[in-house]
């Protein structure tokens, strides 16, 4: 049934029409994915942003169901819902351009709490959504998915009537922007595509069409637009030469032609305030390109392409609680241009993928070339995000790194599923990030693939791991009866100390590892470890235990309060 005004219930069959339309095309879409960065992930990012969108209407939704509010959610509830879902969980810079483009419409349909939206409401969301996106990204560039948003509120402008007469005004708008992109942009001319993040604007748009006429939009059925052959346009050669960038956009790109451009994608929640979120705009602006801040109200996401993942880290936490940090490395193949040719992106030989407990350790892996998926506490990572992460390691070998022993059959799923794309993956048991760590420690990709994973296997094997941590019941354990709020002290997974005092107890489980002999201690303090815990057990080896070397790493907000590692 078309929905002739927009409610919850046009939200929420918004937001599923939209993730169908984006399942079907996602393909199409990571093949026509050259700007920024050829790295083929914009549908999928798209896919994954809308998905989390729909997760939270639909927990509204069942709340309601549930007895939480009478009557149903509002357009307010719906709304709210659909534009906190996909800040949360948008991917990529197209996912958290695409969260800036619904957190604008949102800011619209929920004002003064409506019971519904007519065309006119229609028309501003979208005016609303087009302006706040493009103040989201630090340097707009035309000929991408802000150009489409922006043409499609100018024909919503323009239309007159109900919901479904402005709908199909904007998609036809992003439609006829879209097919113009190849003649703003250099690089998606010399490649012959249209841009992939204002194409997945269009399945999104056009979803939107289905969802207030009941009719399916034209081109929106899985194919990409505007040609059926992978979104690709006329050949550059038909057309008349494109001089470049305009002027006030050439700051979009850090790189001039054929220079490399940042090594590694960094996206973080960030909570914080607006005064400091200026601040942390500027800093990430002189680090990197590509930086896209959206959000508001205390919770932000922020998407930057830097060199230095570290110091973007840095730049997060110094502004406020940065959390579900993903860094990704682009590889070698990766290059940003502003107007040169760019080679297609070719598979590196060889990569490894690590789970990591927290943000200070995704760094260190990062700096060491993995690519990493974050385990944030209570909530482990799905199948689904580990594929992902070996699919954007863009490898034709890739050894993974669980660093979890209840992830071990998390990630044989997702090395199976790979294993059907042709990629050869190997799952090393490590069951905690020390062991991963030691594993890094002698990975050397020239190295033949099945030498090289003995030997990871082989220093992940030789490392006994323990953390400490805090109880949080009564429980039975190995070592005794433990009460809510002691210091336990686990080694190989099991209670083997309990404690009132962190360094204490952390001594006595140091003791204990090393009275079996050890080489190297590895340290992995949490964010509400002091560093004086560490310059204990520094000075705890360096007087008991001769020839046993110490290294001490920051680890972030990783659950545990302290990691151990003696190799």
């Amino acid at each position: 049934m078309p929905q002739t005004f927009f409610d919850a219930l046009a939200v929420r069959t918004w937001c599923g029409l939209a993730l169908e339309t984006l399942g079907r095309a996602r393909e199409e879409i990571d093949a026509i994915n050259v700007y920024p960065v050829a790295d083929g992930d914009t549908g999928t990012n798209l896919y994954l942003t809308v998905e989390s969108s729909v997760a939270a209407v639909e927990a509204v939704f069942a709340g309601h169901a549930a007895g939480s509010g009478p009557g149903g959610p509002t357009l307010a509830d719906a709304a709210r819902a659909m534009a906190h879902g996909a800040l949360i969980g948008a991917r990529g810079n197209s996912g958290t351009i695409l969260a800036q483009l619904l957190r604008g419409m949102a800011q619209v349909l929920a004002a003064d709490d409506p019971a519904h939206a007519d065309g006119q409401g229609l028309r501003l969301a979208l005016r609303q959504a087009a302006d706040s996106a493009r103040r989201a990204v630090a340097h707009p560039v035309e000929g991408t998915v802000l150009t489409v948003a922006s043409a499609a509120a100018d024909a919503a402008d323009d239309a007159r009537g109900d919901c479904g007469t402005v709908a199909r005004a904007a998609y036809d708008g992003a439609r006829a922007a879209l097919a113009a992109t190849p003649g703003q942009l250099p690089v998606l001319g010399r490649a012959g595509v249209v841009d992939a993040g204002g194409r997945g604007l269009v399945a999104v748009l056009g979803a939107l069409v289905e969802t207030l006429t009941g009719e399916r939009a034209r081109g929106v059925a899985g194919s990409a637009y505007p040609n059926p052959s992978e979104g690709r346009v006329d050949p550059p050669g038909d057309r008349a030469p494109v001089d470049g960038v305009p002027d006030e956009c050439a700051d979009s790109a850090a790189a001039v032609p054929g220079q490399e451009g940042p090594a590694f994608e960094v996206i973080y929640l960030l909570e914080a305030g607006d005064r400091a979120v200026e601040r942390l705009r500027e800093r990430l602006d002189a680090l990197g390109d590509s930086l896209v801040v959206v959000g508001g109200d205390g919770l932000w996401n922020v998407h930057v392409h830097v060199d230095d993942a570290g110091a973007a880290v840095e730049a997060g936490i110094e502004a406020g609680r940065p959390h579900r940090i993903r860094i990704t490395h682009f590889g070698a193949g990766d290059v940003h241009t502003t107007g040169a040719e760019r080679p297609p992106r070719e598979r590196a030989q060889r990569a490894v993928v690590a789970v990591v407990p927290g943000e200070g350790l995704a760094g260190l892996y990062t700096e060491a070339g993995a690519t990493t998926v974050l385990a944030r506490p209570g909530e482990p990572p799905a199948s689904g995000e580990l594929v992902q992460a070996v699919r954007r390691a863009h490898a034709r070998e890739v050894v993974l790194l669980p660093n979890d022993a209840d992830l071990r059959h998390t990630a044989a799923a997702a090395a199976e599923q790979v294993r059907t794309e042709g990629i050869r993956v190997a799952l090393i048991p490590t069951r905690s990030a020390v062991q991963g760590i030691a594993a890094l420690a002698v990975h050397e990709p020239d190295r033949r693939f099945d030498e090289d994973v003995v030997s990871m296997t082989s220093a992940a094997g030789a490392t006994r791991y323990a953390e400490v941590t805090v109880a949080e019941r009564q429980s039975w354990t190995m070592a005794g009866i433990c009460q809510a709020g002691d210091v336990l002290g686990l080694i190989d997974g099991d209670v083997a100390v309990i404690g009132s005092d962190i360094a204490e107890t952390a001594e006595t489980v140091l003791d204990r590892m090393l009275s079996a002999g050890g080489e190297m201690v590895t340290l992995v303090l949490g964010d509400d470890v002091p560093g004086t815990v560490a310059e204990h057990l520094e000075g705890r080896v360096r007087e008991g235990y001769l020839a046993v070397d110490t290294v001490v790493y920051r680890g972030g907000r990783q659950g545990a309060l302290l990691l151990i590692g003696v190799e």
